[in-house]
């Protein structure tokens, strides 16, 4: 049986109420408070709170990556932290509470990386979260070890309603043969809604004859006769092969008003339209994830059950 357990570290100050709050995420499995990323082996909390050993609070979180995706935890995890802020979180000031995301998976890093360039956008200024692959992580002390259910009372520097909508959350299910199917990446954009780093995926700088189709199930989206360079670093078209086969609705995830676009029939999430596109093509810009796309080259359409389309893509732009 594959599992789908997966551990993500995340440093958002004082790692008691980070850990209590993690906890009560549905699908988190495990938290544990520990020390990560410092120069000094098997530190001590005196050690830590010097200042001087470089490990931030950190909190280890085993998750089922079916019912919970990375991306609906990293931003789960921005609402309980300043993501702007240096060195401090709350009343807590120093090194060991700066914010950070630590991963051990070298897969997870594009979405990370691609979630902090939302959140960064987002919010219109720097972000000073740390992102770096883990490099230690040591277990805190067992009286650091869920210290909120110890000490009811205890400080804390995330509010009651944080941890009230932690603990209702319900997100997106997964589904375990599209997890085993697709790569971190596709199923946390198709299924999770997350933004791969522009300038770092597949698709943003192909410009041969072709069509693009759904991950999911390989419905054609988009032909590459109406794709543009826009210099967003994403995969730009000017319109989708067929209008029915996708959908749009409003988006304001991040305090921003977007329109997403979906497939029609997978219901996948592709990206987002935008009316700043040149205006010889209509001055739409359909702003598409690699990950939510399987290109076939021109080429290859007839042996791929795609001949159909082969007039449609030969004549695009005269005939429609």
């Amino acid at each position: 049986m594959v599992s789908h357990d997966k551990q993500i570290y995340l440093a958002g100050g004082c790692f008691w109420g980070v850990e209590k709050y993690l906890s009560l995420i549905p699908g988190v499995l495990e938290t544990e408070a520990g020390y990560a990323n410092g120069r000094t082996p098997n530190p001590s909390y005196e050690d830590v709170c010097t200042g001087l050993t470089g490990f931030a609070e950190t909190v280890r979180v085993k998750y089922d990556s079916v019912r919970i995706g990375l991306t609906e935890i990293l931003e789960l995890f921005y609402q309980v932290i300043d993501p702007t802020s240096v060195n401090r979180q709350g009343n807590d000031i120093g090194e060991q509470y700066k914010t950070g995301i630590y991963y051990a998976d070298e897969a997870d890093k594009p979405i990370i990386s691609g979630s902090l360039i939302l959140l960064g956008e987002s919010l219109n200024k720097p972000v000073a979260i740390e992102l770096k692959k883990l490099e230690n992580f040591y277990p805190a002390e067992s009286y650091h070890q869920e210290y909120l259910d110890k000490n009811p009372g205890g400080y804390c520097h995330i509010s009651r309603s944080h941890f009230d909508a932690a603990g209702s959350y319900t997100g997106k299910a997964g589904v375990n043969s599209l997890k085993d199917r697709l790569s971190d990446m596709q199923f946390e954009v198709t299924q999770r809604n997350a933004t791969e780093p522009p300038f770092n995926n597949e698709y943003y700088n192909n410009f041969e004859p072709g069509i693009y189709v759904d991950i999911i199930d390989g419905t054609p989206l988009f032909v590459s006769t109406d794709k543009f360079e826009s210099g967003c670093g994403w995969p730009s078209f000017s319109r989708p092969i067929d209008a029915n086969l996708i959908k749009t609705l409003p988006d304001n995830s991040f305090g921003r008003k977007r329109t997403e676009v979906r497939s029609s029939d997978a219901d996948s999430h592709l990206g987002h339209v935008f009316d700043d596109g040149p205006e010889s093509l209509g001055r739409l810009r359909y702003c598409i994830n690699s990950a939510s796309l399987r290109f076939i080259p021109a080429a290859d359409m007839e042996e791929q059950g795609y001949g159909e389309l082969l007039d449609k893509f030969v004549f695009y732009t005269s005939e429609s």
